[in-house]
């Protein structure tokens, strides 16, 4: 009953599991995988062929089951993994390429990488001092770009906001980039596949 009633599936109890929907499917085959309380629970795909609203409720029912056992989620849909998981492992080409928890994880792909909007006469190249300078655009008077800091320095925010300062230039936007976990993923395989 237990099981029923986590996986939310009290009301359709009494009819054939053929007459259901694909979303109540899932919960069905959720329950007969939770019945017997095992410590983990594998779940390959879970939300394949669901609408958005039932992907919800199996998300969600996915965070409850994680916050009493282990959960592996096998997916290649990554934004099931940011909305679900806490921790990621990733596989490429039978190799384990990553293992941490998933903020950790995109920070250390970003490599502290930022993003600055200014407006003032200071030239994009000057703030090589700081890093790799990429991704430079001009629009509306003012100028946008992205630092990636050498290897030394983690959190260069502080001191590009002081530089800015001290060349009365405008800060109009300074934030530490984040990654999507797509985008972590697709580093890290373009890493592995290059090696």
């Amino acid at each position: 009953r237990r099981a029923s009633e986590l996986c939310g599936i009290m009301d359709v109890l009494d009819r054939p599991v053929g007459e259901l929907s694909k979303g109540y499917r899932q919960r069905v085959g959720l329950a007969q995988a939770i019945i017997h309380d095992p410590p983990i629970l594998i779940l390959d795909e879970p939300t394949t062929g669901l609408d958005p609203i039932q992907i919800m409720e199996i998300r969600g029912l996915i965070k409850r089951l994680g916050e009493e056992k282990t959960v592996i989620l096998s997916t290649h849909i990554l934004p099931e993994v940011e909305q679900t998981c806490s921790r990621v492992i990733v596989i490429h080409g039978g190799l384990i390429v990553a293992d941490s928890d998933i903020n950790s994880l995109r920070e250390e792909i970003a490599g502290g990488a930022v993003r600055v909007e200014y407006r003032g006469a200071v030239s994009p190249e000057e703030f090589g001092r700081f890093g790799r300078v990429t991704d430079v655009s001009e629009r509306d008077g003012s100028m946008s770009l992205r630092i990636v800091p050498g290897s030394s320095r983690s959190d260069i925010r502080e001191d590009v906001f002081m530089f800015c300062k001290d060349r009365d230039a405008v800060l109009l936007e300074l934030y530490r980039e984040k990654r999507s976990l797509e985008e972590v993923f697709r580093e890290l395989t373009l890493e592995v596949d290059s090696a």
